[in-house]
This record gives structure tokens, C-alpha cells and sequence, in this order.
């Protein structure tokens, strides 16, 4: 589910310095919503292995030099099979520079069983992302309210589910756009996970998404958010098509609060859950 954050307090320049990502082209929505059609017209392939996570479109939001922004949400997802609480799904953004930021994402749910009632006794951690996130263009119009920016999202996937094994390396091209209150960023990228068990090969697929977010006042406090993603897997994995929608409240400038909920349409995708949200900042150094 979505990160929602506060983008009147970002680092200015290099990375969409007002905004968060795209509201890209009619080519560009278009282009996206035939990959989501085609991803449904792909059969699904079974298999018995852990489903691999569903993929969370990102924005081009970068933190100010030394600010930690910490995003934690916890809920109930339901999946194709049992509920799992997800306690919590995490994103660390650490800015390094005004064009440069340290992330580490990752999750931990407790999975119900496919039968009986729901028990603390199986757990279901992700892989651990770090990445680098780097700005590489940024052309801004704050009179006109419009900019656009390209930006790239790169590391290793780290094992840490319980008989996974391998490292891993996902990378995104992040493409970025605001046209007034409406704020959109559009994902294109690949990953390589590591293998979930010793006898099964690693998952590989293709990735697409678009994240967006939506003011609703002048002074961003209050902002609708949405996401539509999907994978194409090129190993025997069932393909994913998620979509997410949430409102975002921005108490103060080192605060948001957010509900999102979500709904999946393909074998490999979660049916639906609920998501809260907390995301503090924190000025390390640099204030």
C-alpha cells in the first residue's frame, strides 16, 4: 500500500522539488492502464511456494539532508488463501544529499492458518530492500505549478524470511510530473528476489506502476492517494494487479496520518486489507 508523505517540507531542486511525482501524459496513463489490461489477460500460474509481496509504487519525493523520514503501517491484509496482520510494513528514507537518499524498505506480517482459527505462529517477513535513490532531472515551474523529473531506485534484496536464500537486486526509473493539486509518479523497473526455499529458483518479473496523490487544500494537509501496479512475472509465478486508495492527513511538519485500503485482481495478488499509517520526521542533522 501507498507511503503518503508531507511535500511542502522536501529538499528543493534536483528531484520534482514541490511534488512527488507525475501526472504524466494521456500517452503515459493510457500506456499504464494497457499494461494493467494485458497483465490480466496473462494466465496465472500456480504454485505451491510463498506468493512473492506485492509491488508498491514509490514517488520521487527526496528528504532534506540529514531528515529520517520513518513510514510505518500496520492492518489486516486478506490474501488468496489466510488473513496475516501486517505488523508493520516499513520505509526509511534517509536524505544524504539534496539529490540523494538512503532507503531501506521492508515488511513483517503474521499469517494465518489455511485452516482453524488465526494464530501468532507463522510468520511472513519480506526482504529487506536498502537502496539508493538518485535525482537525475528536475525542471520545476512554481508559478505554473508544473514540473516534471526522472529519478532511479537501485539495491540488493536481502533475505530474511526463514529458508530464503540469495541475494537479490531490484531497480526503478521513476518518471514525474505535478500539473496543480495533482501529484502522480510513474514506475518502470525489474527485480531478481532471492529464492523463497532451497528447492524452488528465484522469482524474476517486470514491474509497472503509478502512484499519485491528490491536495485538497492550499497548504497540503489534507490529500487523497491512490496506486495502480502490476508484475509480469518471467518465472512459473501467478502475475500481480493492485489497487490502492487512501486519504492522507498532514498533522504537522514532521507528521502524517493515513488510511489506505486495497484490492487485488490476479492469482499472485492479496483480495483486499486495510492499512494505517504513521510517518514521522526527524532532523538528524542539518536543520
Amino acid at each position: 500500500a501507498g507511503r503518503p508523505r508531507t511535500r511542502e517540507y522536501m529538499a528543493p531542486s534536483r528531484t520534482c522539488p514541490r511534488c512527488r511525482g507525475c501526472s504524466p501524459s494521456h500517452a503515459i496513463v493510457l500506456a499504464l492502464l494497457g499494461t494493467a489490461l494485458a497483465l490480466t489477460a496473462l494466465p496465472a500460474a500456480a504454485r505451491a511456494r510463498t506468493l512473492r509481496p506485492l509491488f508498491e509504487p514509490t514517488d520521487l519525493e527526496m528528504e532534506p539532508t540529514g531528515v529520517l523520514d520513518i513510514d510505518v503501517q500496520i492492518g489486516a491484509i486478506r490474501s488468496r488463501g489466510p488473513w496475516r496482520a501486517v505488523v508493520p510494513d516499513f520505509e526509511l528514507d534517509f536524505g544524504l544529499l539534496p539529490y540523494l537518499e538512503l532507503d531501506l524498505d521492508g515488511a513483517y506480517a503474521i499469517e494465518g492458518s489455511t485452516t482453524g482459527p488465526f494464530s501468532l505462529d507463522h510468520s511472513a517477513p519480506d526482504s529487506l530492500w536498502p537502496s539508493l535513490k538518485l535525482g537525475l532531472y528536475d525542471d520545476h515551474d512554481g508559478v505554473a505549478q508544473r514540473a516534471w523529473a526522472v529519478g532511479i531506485q537501485v539495491g540488493p534484496k536481502v533475505p530474511v524470511a526463514p529458508g530464503a536464500h540469495g541475494i537479490g537486486v531490484e531497480g526503478l526509473v521513476l518518471i514525474g510530473n505535478v500539473l496543480g493539486p495533482l501529484h502522480t509518479v510513474l514506475n518502470l523497473g525489474a527485480f531478481a528476489d532471492p529464492a523463497p526455499d532451497a528447492t524452488s529458483g528465484r522469482p524474476l518479473g517486470i514491474e509497472t506502476g503509478l502512484d499519485f496523490e491528490l491536495d485538497l487544500d492550499d497548504i497540503n494537509r489534507f490529500s487523497l492517494t491512490g496506486e495502480v501496479s502490476g508484475v509480469r512475472f518471467i518465472s512459473d509465478d501467478p502475475h500481480q494487479l493492485l489497487a490502492t486508495a487512501g486519504f492522507k492527513w498532514a498533522v504537522s511538519r514532521s507528521l502524517d496520518l493515513s488510511v489506505v485500503g486495497l484490492w487485488g485482481f490476479l492469482a499472485g495478488s492479496d483480495r483486499y486489507g486495510v492499512l494505517f499509517g504513521v510517518s514521522p520526521k526527524l532532523w538528524l542533522f542539518g536543520r
